[in-house]
């Protein structure tokens, strides 16, 4: 295994069933620098308004947030489990994986990222490689001798979800022609993981939130593995999308966010109070939920061919905590204990009418009283359904919102 002896690399858009030269970052003196490519600023895609807008000439990356790399493309790298696998795999190559760039992190992402973007040291893009295996036992069975420090089987784990994000360990793959994004469970993990994030999943569907198609994959020895159809591939058509953290270069592991700032951005690249409207539910959802693990790279937005911005479907939704016990990102400034004034005025900043967001509060509240139907309905252990419905009933009551 070598590295390239270069500090380019040629970023491509793919639009539709093709790909464009989207331009060219440039690593030299600890500095990364960015140009787009002259044919694709003429098709007036702004692919990251905020912080690489689209112009002509040299663009210098002065934010060292993502290692003075520009949002838009450090959403593109895996964090957690992929890096995980990256640098286990280096260093079994007798590498340091601190000698790696971002720019060749991004390489070795090449064609196998999340969302429309792709990576290549040379002007032309990798072919993809395929995947080695479907049998999510099998991988179950690799991801947890990995976890354990065996590393027989990193390459074929790098190949399934080495570019995913996230920390659980999880894979990227094609079944009977859908893409689906499967997570396992990690050593920190109940055994009912999957189970409860599915609960979570059918609760939210029933309080009116957009999710993506999810199931729960059978296991010969377990309850299953939860995985996600991706909202980023449709059919052969890649999407591209944008998480708040790149967009707005909002660290996730750090609290530096709040619910505020998700909905004017929201409003400003959607143009759409429905578009806000659906944020809000989500924001709603995490409070009374105790999805507390509700950082910047757990908000995306989706763009189209045509530059139509909206916001993706709800993801990583489960009964969670953050920083101290506290929400990762602030509803109105309050981490501890948002109420229902903190969320009113929240919907206010971008014009949510207060009667709409009493609606919305209600129909949530009404789908969490039916939490222990969707426990007991996909195998949620009497302990955990016991745990976190009596948390649930808590917030509720701290909330202000029902008794």
């Amino acid at each position: 295994m070598s590295f390239r002896d270069q500090n380019l690399v040629y970023v491509y858009y793919h639009c539709s069933t093709h790909k464009i030269l989207m331009g060219r970052l440039l690593l030299k003196s600890r500095q990364i620098f960015f140009e787009y490519d002259a044919a694709f600023i003429k098709t007036g895609l702004e692919l990251s308004p905020f912080k690489l807008p689209l112009k002509a000439g040299v663009i210098e990356s002065s934010d060292r947030t993502f290692e003075g790399l520009f949002g838009v493309f450090n959403d593109s790298l895996p964090d957690g489990w992929g890096r995980l696998l990256l640098d286990r795999k280096l260093m079994n190559a007798g590498l340091n994986p601190g000698t790696l760039s971002p720019l060749d992190r991004l390489c070795f992402v090449g064609t196998g990222g999340m969302g429309a973007l792709s990576y290549a040291y040379e002007p032309e893009n990798p072919s993809a490689i395929s995947h080695i295996t479907n049998d999510l036992d099998e991988i179950d069975s690799e991801i947890q001798a990995t976890l354990d420090e065996n590393d027989t089987y990193v390459d074929d784990l790098l190949v399934l979800g080495g570019s995913s994000a996230g920390a659980r360990p999880k894979v990227l793959l094609n079944i009977d022609g859908v893409d689906w994004l499967i997570k396992f469970r990690s050593h920190l993990d109940p055994k009912d993981i999957s189970a409860i994030e599915y609960a979570y999943h059918l609760m939210a569907i029933d309080a009116g939130l957009v999710v993506p198609e999810a199931k729960l994959f059978p296991s010969r020895k377990g309850l299953g593995f939860f995985g996600v159809k991706r909202f980023d591939r449709n059919a052969d058509n890649r999407i591209h999308m944008h998480t708040i953290a790149g967009l707005l270069h909002a660290d996730h592991r750090e609290p530096s966010l709040d619910y505020e700032s998700i909905m004017k951005a929201t409003l400003y690249l959607t143009k759409d109070i429905r578009q806000c409207e659906i944020q809000f539910r989500s924001a709603v959802f995490n409070v009374l939920t105790h999805n507390r693990d509700d950082h910047s790279k757990n908000f995306s937005f989706l763009m189209d061919v045509q530059g139509n911005w909206t916001v993706s479907p709800a993801y990583d939704l489960t009964f969670s905590s953050g920083p101290a016990g506290e929400h990762s990102t602030m509803i109105m400034g309050e981490g501890k204990n948002p109420t229902k004034k903190h969320l009113l005025k929240l919907a206010g900043t971008v014009g949510i009418k207060q009667d709409k967001a009493l609606e919305i509060i209600h129909q949530i509240f009404a789908a969490l009283k039916k939490w222990d139907d969707f426990a007991t309905e996909v195998g949620v252990s009497k302990l955990q359904t016991k745990n976190i419905g009596e948390a649930l009933r808590t917030i509720r009551k701290n909330s202000g919102i029902f008794p």
